[in-house]
């Protein structure tokens, strides 16, 4: 448990925390700020590497692996092909650029920011277990998941693929 900001900044994995969670939350705060989708799938990207960065630092690196195999990899390039795809106009019914909100929307995040380091310097956390470091946890969670969960396993494989079929035929139909 740190005892205060300065325990917190002398550990080198709080640094490292700390400027993952830096690069998810810009990456965030980008995404919804940018204009171009091209922009917003990079800084999706950017977010979803911060936050393998941020499950390596938990230990958890089957998580993290996961994460930017899928997430940072499959999804970000599977944006990109539906933006190739699809007839994307920019520019068009574009609303006038209001520069207060962005004023306010840093005002927000930088207010959250403070009440949230504010909860968790204040909140006493209780270690409840230990973790075995020596298990093979890529393998529990591969028993878990064709064992106990199978049929939502294969429940989520067809769903996906129902989504995509699903894409392409919306994307078909604005073509023509």
């Amino acid at each position: 448990m740190f005892n205060g900001i300065g325990d917190f900044l002398s550990s080198g994995s709080s640094w490292a925390f700390f400027i993952f969670a830096l690069l998810a939350i810009g990456g965030a705060i980008f995404m919804i700020s940018f204009t171009k989708v091209v922009h917003m799938v990079i800084a999706v990207a950017l977010t979803f590497i911060s936050l393998a960065g941020l499950y390596i630092i938990l230990e958890a690196e089957f998580v993290a692996f996961v994460q930017v195999l899928i997430y940072a990899g499959a999804i970000s390039i599977l944006m990109i092909f539906g933006i190739m795809m699809t007839k994307h106009r920019q520019g068009e019914d574009e609303e006038p650029r209001r520069p207060w909100h962005e004023g306010l929307a840093i005002v927000g995040a930088l207010g959250l920011f403070g009440v949230l380091f504010y909860a968790i310097q204040k909140t006493t956390f209780v270690a409840t277990g230990t973790l075995d470091a020596g298990k093979d946890n890529t393998l529990e969670i591969g028993k878990l998941l064709y064992n106990e969960h199978v049929i939502p396993f294969e429940i989520m494989s067809v769903l996906l693929t129902v989504a995509f079929i699903g894409a392409i035929v919306v994307a078909k139909r604005e073509e023509d």
